[in-house]
Formats: structure tokens, C-alpha cells, sequence
């Protein structure tokens, strides 16, 4: 009796902790039911959160977009330098020649836009970033490609060289016949690394690259170098565009204009040095006297021409008036899109904003009428005989009409 007392209180027992397991079992399934009915809603909830942030995001970029570019004309001057037609002219030849593809979640039309509002205002990446809701990678990424597509560019952007004709009526160029255009060098501040810095002062203190440019009669720019140190005089920067293989070309029997301190040699013409030549000493002096001061005169007014290219230049683009935290390679390259952006607009803008008055990239393949190349420069007697010989003709032509 005993013993079959004790074999029921031990199963009575175990029964008892078997139901106890049981609902321990019970209540952790419950729990870990409820962990995942949780774990499934917060994540419901981060999608349509997520949902919900990159719907605002977009709308965002619609609305800066519009605002930059499609408000009106005078908007999107303002922010990009060209009006609502030359910008979608520009967009259509970057994705035609310089090969600009739109991402999955950029079109090339934003692409653009944010290019020339960085270009024109120097605004910092990360203020571009909060405007259009884009990080900071994919607005430096977006950027090099920009840049690059425009780079592409440069032989459809850049001026082919055209000479004065016998029959202009120019007031300022029918004296230079055969004249391609003027040329002159300006200092650029950049950022070179701090043991480069001694060769990129200038002789007013600033660190500056020296760029020499090349326009022609309608201010456009035909040539363009970059990268040489700021204390490099402007005659050996001259000398290495002509000797570089695909540098500056001119033709043996056309010349451009450059200012006195340059080298008077075949191709390139300059004044006559002691003698009045700036046109403010034209406007508030005496009517010239002698066919020296004629030339200079009529040289000065025509030179003039690459002096307003690189004032628009600055004016245009605030990127080339400060000082650039861009690598001096990237810094170059902008430089140089600037003047083909500037090209693009005098030639598709019925009138540029910034014109003051009336109205190392190579040149095209085309000579111009296949003359032999001048490929150094000197001084010689026959070329300053040849100066002599057309300040005469020009000073007896004007008083005679007199």
C-alpha cells in the first residue's frame, strides 16, 4: 500500500512539472510572437517612413530646380549666366558631344544646373548639398562629370580664328587687315601646395597661376593655356603656346595684337613704346600728331577687345575671382570650362549681360589658307619696317578723310 501511495505522489509530481515546462513554453512562444509583431510593424513603419522622406527629398529638388533654371529668364541668368534657351542648348551638346549620361536618380538637366550655380556664386558643396537635398559625394561626383563632358567640348565651343577682311568697315579692326585677333595674360589665384607657393607669387604677392589668352574680334575666346607659375613672364608663356605641338597657331601672314610688353616680332604685333597708347590718354588729350601715335591709338582700341574678355570672364564666373581650394589640376581645368562656357554664351545669347560696350586646349584641324606656321618669336628688321610702312598708311588715310 505503501508503495503504491508513493509511485502516484511521484507521478502526480511529475505531471505537475510537465504542466509548469508546458506553460513556461507557452509564455515564451507568446513573447517571441509578440518580438516579431513588433519587429514586423517598426519595420512597416521605417519603409514608409523612408517612403515618405525620399518623396519630400524629390519634391525639394523639383522646387530648386524650377527655381534656378524655369522661373524665368532673369532667374536663371542670375544663377547659371545663360537664359532658360542657351542653358537646354547647353544640355543638349553635353550629352551629344561630351557623352553625359542621366543616373537612375539625376537627370542631366540638374546635373548642369548645379555645375554653373557652383561656377557662378563659388558656392561651397556643402550648401549646394542642403539646397538639393543631395549628399556631399554625389554633388563632387556629379560635378567631375560636368566637367569633364564640357571638357569634351572644346572643339565645338572654342572659336575658330577668322582674319579681318579687305572689306571690313570695323571701326575698330579695317585698319589691321589680316589681323586673327589680340591676346594677353591675366593672373588666376589658386591653391598650389605650400612648397609650390615661391613660383606661383606674383610680383603683387598673390599666389596665381598666369594664363594666357587668345580671342578673336567678337571676344570670343580662339586659345587658351593654362598652369604655368604666376612669376612667369608673360613673353616665355607666349613662347611656349607656339612651341608646344598642339599650342598656338599662326599663320605667316596674319598676326595678332599684344600690348608693349611683349617681343614686336613676325605674328605678332605690338605699339609703339614711348609714345601714348591707353585710350584714357585719347579721351582727355590732344588728337594724334604723328603716325606712331595714330597706330597706337587704333592698336589700343582693337587690343582692348581681350582686356573686356577676361573682365566678363571674372565678372561671370565668381569660381576664377577668389582663391579656389580646388587641386591646381581640377582648378585649370575650371578655368578653362569657364571659357568655353563664356564662348557658349556670346554665341548663343542674343545679348550677354555682362557686354560693356556695342555690340591648353587645341585648335581646330582647319589652316587658314594653308600657310606654313610661324613656330618661334623674334624681333627683325623687315617686321618693324612692315609696322613702320602700315602706321604711315594709316595715318595718311585718316587725314585725308579729315
Amino acid at each position: 500500500m505503501a508503495l503504491g501511495d508513493g509511485m502516484e505522489s511521484s507521478f502526480v509530481l511529475a505531471l505537475v512539472m510537465n504542466f509548469q515546462c508546458l506553460n513556461e513554453l507557452t509564455m515564451l512562444l507568446v513573447s517571441l510572437c509578440a518580438l516579431l509583431i513588433r519587429h514586423l510593424q517598426t519595420r512597416r513603419n521605417y519603409r514608409r517612413r523612408v517612403t515618405l522622406d525620399h518623396c519630400g527629398r524629390a519634391r525639394v529638388r523639383e522646387v530648386n530646380f524650377l527655381r534656378i533654371v524655369h522661373i524665368s529668364d532673369a532667374a536663371c541668368i542670375d544663377n547659371t549666366r545663360k537664359d532658360r534657351r542657351s542653358f537646354h542648348k547647353l544640355c543638349a551638346l553635353v550629352k551629344t558631344v561630351g557623352m553625359l549620361q542621366t543616373t537612375a536618380y539625376m537627370g542631366v538637366e540638374e546635373m548642369v544646373a548645379i555645375f554653373l550655380h557652383i561656377l557662378a556664386h563659388d558656392v561651397k558643396n556643402r550648401i549646394i548639398k542642403r539646397q538639393f537635398m543631395r549628399s556631399g559625394e554625389t554633388i563632387s561626383r556629379q560635378f567631375s562629370n560636368v566637367l569633364l563632358a564640357i571638357l569634351r567640348c572644346h572643339t565645338v565651343l572654342l572659336k575658330q580664328p577668322e582674319p579681318v577682311a579687305e572689306t571690313s568697315t570695323d571701326e575698330r579692326w579695317k585698319w589691321f587687315k589680316n589681323c586673327l585677333g589680340a591676346l594677353d595674360g591675366t593672373h588666376i589665384k589658386i591653391n598650389p601646395l605650400q612648397a609650390d607657393k615661391p613660383r606661383y607669387r606674383t610680383r603683387k604677392g598673390d599666389i596665381a597661376t598666369n594664363v594666357l589668352g587668345v580671342c578673336s574680334q567678337d571676344g570670343q575666346f580662339i586659345f587658351v593655356l593654362l598652369g604655368w607659375e604666376g612669376s612667369a613672364a608673360d613673353s616665355r608663356v607666349l613662347r611656349d603656346a607656339i612651341a608646344r605641338p598642339h599650342g598656338l597657331r599662326v599663320p605667316k601672314g596674319y598676326y595678332y595684337l599684344y600690348d608693349a610688353g611683349y617681343m614686336n616680332g613676325e605674328g605678332f604685333l605690338t605699339p609703339y613704346r614711348g609714345q601714348r597708347y591707353h585710350l584714357t590718354e585719347w579721351r582727355h588729350g590732344p588728337q594724334p600728331r604723328t603716325p606712331q601715335e595714330f597706330f597706337n591709338m587704333k592698336h589700343s582700341s582693337a587690343r582692348n577687345v581681350i582686356e573686356r574678355c577676361f573682365g566678363m570672364l571674372k565678372g561671370r564666373w565668381a569660381i576664377v575671382r577668389s582663391k579656389s581650394f580646388y587641386p591646381v589640376k581640377t582648378q585649370c581645368k575650371i578655368i578653362t570650362t569657364c571659357c568655353l562656357l563664356h564662348n557658349h554664351i556670346r554665341r548663343e545669347m542674343t545679348m550677354d549681360p555682362l557686354e560693356v560696350d556695342d555690340v591648353n586646349m587645341q585648335l581646330g584641324e582647319d589652316d587658314i589658307g594653308g600657310n606654313e606656321m610661324i613656330t618661334h618669336v623674334e624681333s627683325s628688321n623687315a617686321w618693324t619696317l612692315w609696322r613702320d610702312e602700315l602706321a604711315h598708311n594709316m595715318f595718311n588715310t585718316w587725314r585725308n578723310r579729315a
